[in-house]
Formats: structure tokens, C-alpha cells, sequence
């Protein structure tokens, strides 16, 4: 069958070289794709939120399945569009309705969804310019840190963490008052902080039954040690060490179980991936967040542990019949070092030129941020490879990433040297 991949990240690229392992898969679209997309599928300059381009595309070419990485066309309603055009509603949509995009879209909507669900989570309240000075008596009634979360999408980067009161009571005004992640926190909600250990839960779901993918942990922070700002993520570990059997049992029955039927009661279409961001406190797993795509770096371990056919999964979430296909997965433990520009999170330089990639040797390369600029590859983003390892355990699996790395180079290149450090 002909698919056409929507995104040009990393999470993307491992889609896209998952996706072609499949003798079903006859040809592959990827719009707008990256350097490495260009490398083993076909680019086409469409941007995923272009859904009139995206219509023609999928006319003219005969698409018969669109699998969408990013948040941003399901948060703005591809699934709708296309369940509501004639020309359209056959082609299976491999993500939420808009409803459903809705947990990852407003925090606020995910956090009452959590709480009717009886899904532990942390205890909140939100707030808008109007209630400012509300949100700063609420700041007072809990105890450091402050966690502050931009309503909206900020690309992974709204929430900030404070310890100082007076600092969180600043930072909420500059959020809801001077629009400092733009509409994103016209709303802002304000947690209870949770302490311990984070890791992510990725659920694919057709709406009726669900498959639970291989664990991962992310790591956020520009600097060792987790320190400095947020990014979208600099490394990631996959199967997570410490999610033993009773972790995972308590996180299916108290969390994914209820959440897919959430779902149903609640009368949202819902066929595609479900991350839940967990956080285990003592050995108690809660929802931070819900994100209704695959994590990015997370996708770049956990696809290459999946060794079932991900087109027939796709096919089976399209059809209703999950329950039918049982889910192989690699025993062997995946990491992926993220390397980025210099400066990035904040300003960085594109357009360097890479070199080196053809030396790399027992891990896979998943682009990022790149392109293809006079048969050079460039940097095109702040996260720019992600150099995925397999390993009998995560610290084999982290030696041969960071092996890899020292033969790439391009001005700037900066990447943390102690992933899986908490571990």
C-alpha cells in the first residue's frame, strides 16, 4: 500500500524506517520530511498542518493510509477532516479525533479528564489573565517547588519548574499577562510538584482495545546532571530499568485501562498512540501529562524494539481488531543520544554541514534536524541526529551511541555525555 508520513523529525525518520520493513508497504510519503527521510522514502514540501495540500496529495497519489507524527495536525483536526470529506473518509488517519488530540492540546482539558477518571495525578487548579492575582494566592497555598504549565502547545517547552515563590508568582504574570509562550498560556494550570523518578508509557489504541509498547525515559535538560532549560529532548533509554512487573501491572490497571475506557464513556474517537508521561513515586505511578503521538527522542528506541509488522498494527487500529495481533518486542535495550546545535535550546546557527555519518558503525542514524543543500547534508533545527544503539543492557547500548558520535562533526555540535546517569 502507498503511506503517506506526516512530520520531518526524528521520530519521523524511525517511523518512516520502521514503516518500510513492511512488504506491505509499496511506497512512502514523508511531507516535509528530512534528510534521512530523503535517504530511503519520498519527500514531498507539504507542511502537515496544509490540509488542502495534503487532500491533493493524497488524491493524486492513491494514499491509502496517513500515519501522523507531530501534535499540531491532530490537534487542528486532520482526523476530522479527513472522516468528513467524500473524497477522504476511506483512508484510514493513524491518530485522534480533534476531541481526543484535546488531552494533549489544553492541559487543563487532560487534567479534568484525569481527575473524573479517578486517574492519579497530581492536584492542580488553572488560572487566566483575568485571575492572575489567584493563581498567585493559590502559589501560596503549596509548597516548593512550583510547577507551572502553559495550557496550550509550546512544543515541549511550557512548563517551568521554580523553587522560589516570589520567582513562580513572576513567572506566572509573565505566562498569563505577558504571553510568554504566545497564546499556548492564555491559560495556565499550576500543580502539586511530585517527587521521583519520570518515565514515558507509550499505548497504541483502535478505541477498543490497546497494545502497550516498550517503556522509555526521556531526558529534557540541555545540561548534565538534568540541569539548564527544558528542550525537547536530548536521549533516551528504552526498556526503563526500574518499571519491573509490578510497576508495569500497577500503571496498566490503575492507568491505560481506565484511560482507554475514559475514552469510550466519553464518546471520543480515539485511534492511534497514547504517551503517558508517568512520574513513580515510591514505587506509586501518576500521570504528569498525555501526549497523543509518539515522544520525540522516545520514538527513536522504542520503534527499534517493536518486531512486529508495523504497517499490520496500523492496519489492525484502522479495522478495530488490535485484539487480534499479538505485539513482538526486543529483548535487547535501545538508547539514542540526541546531538544538537550549539546555543540551542535558545538562538543556534542552521546550515552547518555535517560529516561523518558514513563511518558510523553498529548504530542506526535517525535525522532530525537536516537537510539536503548542494548533495550536502546540513543542520536544519536545534536537535540535529539521534544516534540509536542496541545493547544486552542500556549502558552497552549507551557506549556504542557515544562510540558513534565521535566520528560525526559539524561547528557547534553539542550533545549531554551522561545519559542514563540516574539509572
Amino acid at each position: 500500500m502507498t503511506i503517506l508520513l506526516l512530520g520531518s523529525g526524528g521520530r519521523e525518520h524511525a517511523l518512516a524506517w520502521k514503516l518500510l520493513q513492511s512488504s506491505k508497504c509499496s511506497k512512502l510519503f514523508v511531507a516535509p520530511g528530512n534528510a534521512g527521510t530523503a535517504s530511503i522514502a519520498t519527500n514531498i514540501s507539504i507542511q502537515p498542518t496544509d490540509f488542502e495540500s495534503i487532500k491533493k496529495l493524497v488524491v493524486e497519489e492513491k494514499i491509502e493510509m496517513v500515519v501522523v507524527g507531530p501534535e499540531d495536525p491532530l490537534v487542528s483536526g486532520i482526523f476530522d477532516f479527513f472522516k468528513n470529506d467524500k473524497d477522504l473518509n476511506s483512508v484510514p488517519v493513524i491518530g485522534p479525533s480533534k476531541e481526543g488530540a484535546k488531552l494533549e492540546g489544553s492541559k487543563e482539558y487532560a487534567k479534568e479528564f484525569l481527575i473524573k477518571h479517578k486517574i492519579p495525578t497530581a492536584a492542580y487548579d488553572s488560572f487566566s489573565a483575568e485571575t492572575v492575582e489567584k493563581g498567585c494566592q493559590f502559589l501560596e497555598t503549596l509548597s516548593p517547588p512550583y510547577v507551572l504549565k502553559a495550557d496550550g502547545l509550546a512544543a515541549g517547552k511550557g512548563v517551568v519548574i521554580l523553587n522560589v515563590l516570589e520567582e513562580a508568582k513572576t513567572e506566572l504574570r509573565n505566562m498569563l499577562v505577558h504571553k510568554k509562550f504566545g497564546n499556548a498560556s492564555s491559560k495556565v494550570v499550576i500543580e502539586e510538584f511530585l517527587d521521583g523518578i519520570e518515565l514515558s508509557c507509550f499505548v497504541l489504541t483502535d478505541g477498543k482495545d490497546y497494545k502497550i509498547l516498550p517503556t522509555a525515559k526521556d531526558y529534557k535538560r540541555i545540561g548534565e546532571g538534568d540541569t539548564g532549560l527544558n528542550t525537547g529532548g536530548m536521549g533516551a533509554v528504552s526498556p526503563v530499568p526500574f518499571a519491573d512487573a509490578v510497576l508495569m501491572e500497577k500503571i496498566e490497571t490503575r492507568i491505560v485501562k481506565p484511560t482507554i475506557e475514559g475514552l469510550q464513556k466519553d464518546g471520543i474517537e480515539y485511534k492511534g498512540f497514547v504517551f503517558i508521561g508517568l512520574i513513580n513515586v515510591d514505587g506509586e505511578p501518576m500521570v504528569i501529562e498525555y501526549n497523543v503521538r509518539m515522544g520525540d527522542p522516545e520514538t527513536e528506541v522504542v520503534m527499534p524494539r517493536i518486531k512486529s509488522d508495523l504497517v499490520e498494527l496500523f492496519q489492525a487500529v484502522a479495522n478495530q481488531t488490535l485484539n487480534e495481533i499479538s505485539l513482538e518486542i526486543d529483548s535487547r535495550s535501545a538508547t539514542t543520544i540526541m546531538v544538537v546545535s550549539g546555543g540551542y535550546p535558545e538562538e543556534y546557527e542552521k546550515g552547518k554541514i555535517i560529516s561523518g555519518i558514513e563511518n558510523v558503525n553498529g548504530s542506526l542514524v535517525f535525522h532530525a534536524g537536516t537537510k539536503l543543500e548542494n548533495k550536502n547534508i546540513v543542520s536544519n533545527g536545534g536537535r540535529v541526529l539521534a544516534i540509536t544503539s542496541y545493547g544486552i543492557d542500556f549502558k552497552e547500548a549507551i557506549k556504542k551511541s557515544y562510540q558513534n558520535i565521535e566520528k560525526l562533526h559539524f561547528d557547534k555540535m553539542y550533545y549531554r555525555k551522561d545519559i542514563g546517569f540516574d539509572l
